[in-house]
């Protein structure tokens, strides 16, 4: 099952969870496709990025956006020329979300092959071509990317090897070599990444994850930060799960409630306490951690 799939078929259980709350979570992500096709930013401007997101959040809903203006904004971006990782990626995820079939002829074979520029000697991604080292953000969004083409990258293995460097001897990952403690979501991208591979994991990187529930609910992104976030709480969630592990019936609920506390009447979730905005991004993550969450709860 692809990347997208696996979040997706957690994602759709959200609805049940929001109950009274869903028509208004539909029609704010609906509002954010401006009329140029792309999805908007935090200035409104349309972005691949956030599209990604806005594509995803109305399968949730099985909502169809309106497909022809995505094409039409993504045939503005053609074979990806002077893309970063993460819009290249964001493209090329676009295009397998509204059907590889609407593709123009050749252009698959192209963005796959920039994609190809970004990755390391170690065998991993990073945005950053001055690096010689891939990170556990970017192998995610590259093997996402390859998926939603229906393709594997070349040498999936290698990924393994990336993910090696990155590991910390707090048995977790950061997205650099030799950082001395993990960052939350560099491990839940790894231990998805592993997961979807087929690999073995490392059984400690659980009881890790755990470790990171905050006392008013919600998962930090690092251990000394001063409160959860909503990205940091649904990676965290999403890698449990595959991890078959759980976190307890109180730590759940407190997690509802603080996932609870970043929706806003307008229909969108901010990111985290102090976060004024709301997004495709984080409404998207939302939906991911009531998904997760609501199932913790079936299984109680």
């Amino acid at each position: 099952m692809s990347l997208r799939l696996e979040m997706l078929q957690v994602a759709r259980v959200a609805p049940k969870v929001l109950g009274d709350a869903t028509p208004l979570v539909l029609e704010f992500i609906k509002g954010q496709q401006n009329a140029d096709g792309g999805f908007k930013d935090r200035e409104g401007k349309s972005d691949l990025y956030y599209t990604v997101f806005g594509l995803d959040a109305l399968m949730v809903f099985d909502a169809a956006a309106d497909v022809d203006g995505v094409e039409s904004f993504l045939k503005v971006h053609g074979e990806g020329e002077g893309l970063d990782l993460v819009h290249l990626s964001c493209l090329i995820r676009c295009w397998g979300a509204i059907g590889r079939d609407r593709m123009p002829r050749g252009l698959r074979s192209a963005l796959l092959k920039r994609l190809e520029e970004f990755r390391k000697p170690c065998g991993g991604w990073d945005n950053d071509p001055a690096k010689e080292h891939g990170t556990a953000y970017g192998s995610f969004l590259a093997l996402g990317a390859y998926h939603d083409m229906g393709k594997l990258p070349p040498k999936p293995l290698r990924i393994l090897q990336s993910l090696k460097r990155l590991e910390t001897p707090d048995h977790a990952w950061n997205n650099a070599p030799g950082m001395p403690v993990g960052s939350t979501n560099p491990t839940a991208g790894a231990v998805v990444l592993l997961n979807n591979l087929h690999l073995p994991i490392n059984a400690d990187v659980g009881e890790w994850l755990r470790s990171r529930v905050h006392a008013q609910g919600g998962f930090v992104a690092v251990p000394d930060a001063p409160m959860p976030d909503l990205l940091s709480t649904a990676t965290a969630l999403h890698a449990l799960a595959a991890l078959e592990a759980r976190i307890s019936g109180d730590e759940t609920e407190r997690c509802l409630d603080f996932v609870d506390s970043l929706w806003d009447a307008d229909g969108g979730f901010h990111g985290h306490w102090a976060d004024d905005f709301i997004d495709c991004e984080y409404t998207f993550y939302g939906l991911l951690a009531l998904g997760h969450l609501s199932l913790l709860e079936q299984s109680m």
